[in-house]
Parts: C-alpha cells; sequence; structure tokens
C-alpha cells in the first residue's frame, strides 16, 4: 500500500486489492426436484467459516454438564424461534399454471350481425404473474386466432400490474382497453384459489349463444315446389376435404405392348371433379408421370374435344365396384374403395356391405402373365444352374440373387445324422441354402483317414438331372427323416437317427403351423401317429409281454435307452409304424434325454 500514497484518495483513484467478485449458485435440481444447497463459498469463491468440529470429547464433556441438551429446553421446540428455509418463486411455482375460460364481444360494423362472439382461455402464471390469452382456432371461423396476447405481466393501471387476486370467475376484466367477461375456470384452478389462496369463486357461467352463428347453422328452408337451389358456400362448408377413392384397373392388353394396369381415382365431393392417378411400380419401364388426369369434371362420353363441355357429367352416383367408367376414352374397372368411401355409400344410399367387396385382381394378372410366358431354355452345362438361368434373363450378366432372409433366420441350423454301421457319417443339412455335407469321423484301426467325404452343395434326387425341362430336383428338408435311403452321387446312405435339434425343429414347426407337408412333418404329428399307434395296437397286455420278453434287463431304475425301445418296438410293431415314428411316440415319455419311462410307455400302450 507504500506505493498508493502519492494517490489522492478521491473517488476513482482508490485500489482494492479484490477483483473477483463471482457469486456461487445456491439453487439446483437435482433428480427433477428443485433443491436448495447449503453455500460453502463466498463472494469471490471464499471459503465461508462454518466452525471448527466438535471433538467427541468435549461433546461427551458438555452432554454431562448441560442439562439443557440432556432434557431439553422448551424454548429450543419453539416453532416459531425456527427460521423457515427461504424457497424462490420460480422454485416454489414452476410449471403452476392457472387456466380461466372466458370470451368477449367484437363490434360488426355496416353488417346485419352486430358482434362476433369470441372464447378466450386467459392463461395466469404463478411464478411470475403473468398473464397470456389465447383464442382456441375454430374451423372456417375466417378469423386470425391464436394467441392474442403474449405472455406477459399485465398492467391494472399506472402503478401496479394484475395479480391472481383480481382474478374470479363471473366477473369483468380489461387488458388493454379490451374487457373480457370470465365464465369458468379448470379444477386444479378452482382447488388452487380456495386451498392456496383462500378465494372463494363466484359460480360458473355459460357462454351466451352467437346470434349470427345461430342463424347460419339453422337448416335452409326450401320451398317444397321450387328446386333446391345450389348453394355453393354450403357445398364447400360441408364436403369441404372429402375425397371418395376408388382401385381400377386397365386392361389394355388387346392393343400392341398393351398390359393391365392398375390406378387410383379421387372423386372431389365438393365440386364433383376426378382425379386419375396411376399405382407406380419399381421396374415396371415408364417414366415418373402419376397423373393421368388431372383435377377436372368427367364426362360420361368421349368421341372429340367437345364432348368434355358438352355432355352429361360423373357424378358419385355412377361409380360402384365392378362398374365400369369411361375416362376420356378408356374403360376403368373398379374393383375396391376405402373405408371411408363404404361408409359414405351405407350412409348415402344403404348400399349392403357385402354387395362391396374387392373383386380379386389375380384371375386378371394370370390370364395377363399367361399371354407373355417366357419358356426357359435348357441348361447348357456351364456353371451352376443359376447361372445358366441368369444368362437367359439379363443381358448384362448378374450374379444369382441368394435368400438372405432365410439364410439370416436358418444360418447354423444343421441337421446331424449318424450312421451305425462299420463307417460312421455324419450328414448336416442346412436350412439357409438347401446344401448338404458329409464328414465322417475318424476312427482307430479301420484303416480309413476319414474326414471331409462330400463338399457343402446341393444333392439331386435320383432320377433328376440339371437339364431335365421341369428343372432339377433336389433334396429338402421334407424329405429327411429316421429310416429314410437317400443317394449321394451313386452312395445310398441309410439315416440310423438324428438329434434332438431335427426332432424338436420338425414338432415346433407342426404347432406353429408354418410346415408344409412331407415325409419328415408327417412323422413328427403326435396327432397323425397316434391315430397309426391305435390301430397297430391289438392288446395291451400283448404289448407289454413282447416288450418285457425283449428289452429284458435293458430297465435301470424304470428308464430305458431310446435305441433299446426303438429296435424292441420295430420287432413288435413290424412294419405299421417307421422309426421315425416311433421316435416320435417314445419322446412323449422321456423324462430325461434319450431315457424312456417304461412304466409310462406300458400305461400309455394300455390307454390306447
Amino acid at each position: 500500500m507504500a506505493s498508493h500514497e502519492a494517490i489522492p484518495f478521491l473517488p476513482g483513484n482508490t485500489f482494492r486489492d479484490k477483483t473477483d467478485y463471482r457469486k456461487p449458485h445456491s439453487l439446483d435440481y437435482r433428480n427433477g426436484y428443485a433443491i436448495q444447497v447449503q453455500p460453502t463459498l463466498g463472494i469471490g469463491l471464499d471459503p465461508l467459516e462454518t466452525g471448527q468440529p466438535i471433538d467427541a470429547a468435549e461433546l461427551l464433556a458438555q452432554i454431562q454438564s448441560d442439562p439443557a441438551i440432556t432434557y431439553g429446553d422448551k424454548r429450543f421446540h419453539n416453532s416459531v424461534l425456527a427460521t423457515p428455509r427461504f424457497v424462490p418463486a420460480h422454485v416454489a411455482f414452476d410449471k403452476v399454471c392457472l387456466r380461466f375460460d372466458g370470451y368477449f364481444k367484437q363490434t360488426v360494423h355496416e353488417s346485419t350481425e352486430q358482434y362476433h362472439l369470441r372464447k378466450v382461455r386467459i392463461h395466469y402464471y404463478v411464478e411470475d404473474d403473468s398473464i397470456a390469452v389465447v383464442e382456441p382456432p375454430v374451423e372456417n371461423s375466417g378469423i386470425p386466432q391464436g394467441v392474442l396476447i403474449k405472455r406477459q405481466r399485465l398492467p391494472k393501471n399506472s402503478t401496479e400490474f394484475y395479480t391472481v387476486k383480481d382474478l374470479n370467475v363471473g366477473i369483468n376484466i380489461t387488458f388493454y382497453g379490451k374487457t373480457f367477461r370470465i365464465v369458468s375456470c379448470d379444477k386444479f384452478t378452482e382447488k388452487y384459489l380456495r386451498e392456496t389462496e383462500g378465494i372463494s369463486l363466484n359460480p360458473f357461467e355459460s357462454v351466451p349463444t352467437d346470434s349470427y352463428q345461430a342463424i347460419r347453422n339453422r337448416p335452409l328452408r326450401n320451398p317444397s315446389l321450387a328446386p333446391p337451389k345450389n348453394d355453393k358456400l354450403r357445398r364447400f362448408l360441408e364436403n369441404d376435404r372429402k375425397v371418395l377413392r376408388f382401385f381400377c384397373i386397365w386392361d389394355d392388353r388387346d392393343s400392341m405392348f398393351g398390359e393391365l394396369r392398375e390406378f387410383v381415382i379421387h372423386y372431389y365431393l365438393v365440386d364433383d371433379c376426378v382425379e386419375v392417378r396411376e399405382v407406380q411400380k419399381p421396374n415396371n419401364g415408364r417414366d415418373p408421370f402419376p397423373i393421368l388426369l388431372r383435377k377436372q369434371r368427367l364426362p360420361k362420353s368421349f368421341t372429340e374435344l367437345s364432348d368434355v363441355n358438352d355432355t352429361s357429367k360423373y357424378t358419385w352416383r355412377d361409380f360402384k365396384i365392378g362398374g365400369v367408367v369411361n375416362v376420356l376414352g378408356r374403360n376403368f374397372l373398379i374393383r375396391d374403395c376405402d373405408d371411408y368411401t363404404k361408409r359414405f355409400y351405407q350412409d348415402q344410399m344403404q348400399v349392403p356391405l357385402e354387395e362391396m367387396r374387392a373383386l380379386p385382381i389375380d384371375s386378371y394378372i394370370s390370364s395377363n402373365n399367361a399371354n407373355t410366358e417366357i419358356e426357359t431354355p435348357p441348361y447348357n452345362g456351364y456353371g451352376s444352374v443359376e447361372d445358366s438361368l441368369g444368362s437367359c434373363k439379363y443381358l448384362v450378366l448378374k450374379a444369382p440373387k441368394k435368400d438372405f432372409i432365410k439364410m439370416l433366420e436358418n444360418e447354423h441350423k444343421d441337421s446331424k445324422y449318424k450312421e451305425d454301421l462299420n463307417r460312421r457319417f455324419v450328414v448336416s443339412y442346412r436350412l439357409a441354402d438347401d446344401t448338404m455335407t458329409i464328414y465322417e469321423p475318424p476312427q482307430r484301426n479301420a484303416g480309413i483317414l476319414g474326414g471331409k467325404f462330400m463338399e457343402r452343395t446341393r444333392v439331386l434326387k435320383p432320377g433328376s438331372s440339371l437339364s431335365s425341362p421341369n428343372g432339377p430336383a433336389y433334396y429338402n428338408v421334407e424329405d429327411l427323416y429316421v429310416g429314410a435311403t437317400i443317394e449321394f452321387f451313386k452312395h445310398k446312405f441309410v439315416l440310423l437317427d438324428a438329434d434332438e435339434f431335427v426332432f424338436n425343429y420338425l414338432e415346433h414347426l407342426l404347432d406353429t403351423g408354418a410346415a408344409a407337408r412331407g415325409a419328415a412333418f408327417d412323422m413328427s404329428d403326435r396327432g397323425r401317429v397316434l391315430d397309426k399307434l391305435r390301430k397297430a395296437v391289438k392288446s395291451g397286455a400283448e404289448c407289454k409281454r413282447a416288450l418285457d420278453a425283449r428289452v429284458g434287463r435293458a430297465v435301470v431304475e424304470g428308464l430305458v435307452d431310446r435305441r433299446v425301445l426303438v429296435d424292441a418296438c420295430k420287432s413288435v410293431f413290424g412294419n405299421e409304424l417307421t422309426e421315425h415314428e416311433l421316435t416320435t411316440i417314445l419322446r412323449m415319455f422321456e423324462p430325461e434325454m434319450r431315457r424312456v419311462d417304461y412304466a409310462g410307455l406300458i400305461q400309455g400302450l394300455a390307454n390306447c
């Protein structure tokens, strides 16, 4: 400070060492709730003196010596001395809004109507005593509506502003020279004013009737003998934005390069105009011009240009499902319409719903494809069948497209079959692309190396070739089941067993109804197999004696290996049930995997 002694002690010439005047905030939000944090820093972020912590021994000594702490003092329990915590208004009344309903009359000069009755909503925000006046929009009013007065504090006079004490039901209130009549409020506002502010509300009022609007809403009275007057204004108010939509087809296959094309007809009730749009499909080879006929009155007959203005025009009564509409010389067959159009005809003409069913378009499309069927040439021997077929479809060769949905759903779903002979094989069938792989597990002292026996490929059925007229026939999942004999490139394999995934997969498809009928699915159908079992079982006692003689000591703790029971049942039932069908039945009595409850099986055979 010695360096400052030469400066005169005048305003503007003094210096202070403190240059930071920031003040930390004490209001915050935590988990969506407004809270007030005890400040620990003062102005300039200087730490506040909150006092030194009391030592435990000193606190114990105070408790022993001070009876006021031990037994309490009444003055410490006086609620008057408790200082309430300060909560700012923008925290205490955050998002608290009071709503009042009202109206005001707007004078109309030089007109039959004297005034417009305009309904408004007054929003009062308790947080900062601001007010907003909003007029709900009314359709076809012709008046700009919405926010009449933006949210702000409205002056009551030259020195005061409106507060919540000035608002009530059944009073007139003036904002910027415009007088509003408050007639009601919502439930929250009524409860807040009664419980929080202690204001008793006046009785609610009803909004008076607008005389001019009542005149406009009265039905028109036309003389019975005079023809009805075409009131365009009333027609516009009743039918504006009401459109009937019809789905049509145009059969132009009789002309050169003609085909079956789909269109949509829009009929506008407000002015009886018709618009025709074409249904655009990908790769149709046409320029993207969807509008065939712009919005206009459609003549019923058209031979020359003068018919557009001279002949009679279509009305909504001329359209019906199954009818033909002449669109400037083109005959359009109406095959369907949307739900709104169906309801309109039911209300106006009492057309039954049975007469408004959609006409099937499959017959038209199939007849169209019959005339343009392309003969597929036989397989030429180069590449795969898909590659050869692609060279016939495209001028520029493209790689064959794979069914990616099928690959994503069925990838890594392989079926494994084990053959119980001297040489064991594992046949894997991939549901993603219908390919098969054969693998031979290596065996000690077998004289065969083992390993991969057949690469992953699609296998043709016996008697089918790549050059077959109807196309090659490949093995699929419907041809594979336990006991089936399949031939892979002149090698015959007998499928003796399958893993649990195969049986679960086939039965799951049957349960969900997603399986197509085939040998494997029929043998996994429990209901069908049980019907065959009832016909095969003549006597439950005889079946029990026959199975007891063949199973013998294989029953361990009431359970028998599935393979043992399959061999025993084959000798009992003969050829009436296949191995796959026997496995389907035995799986119903398996408490453990591949372990059959023998007593439950005998009881089931007895019930048959």
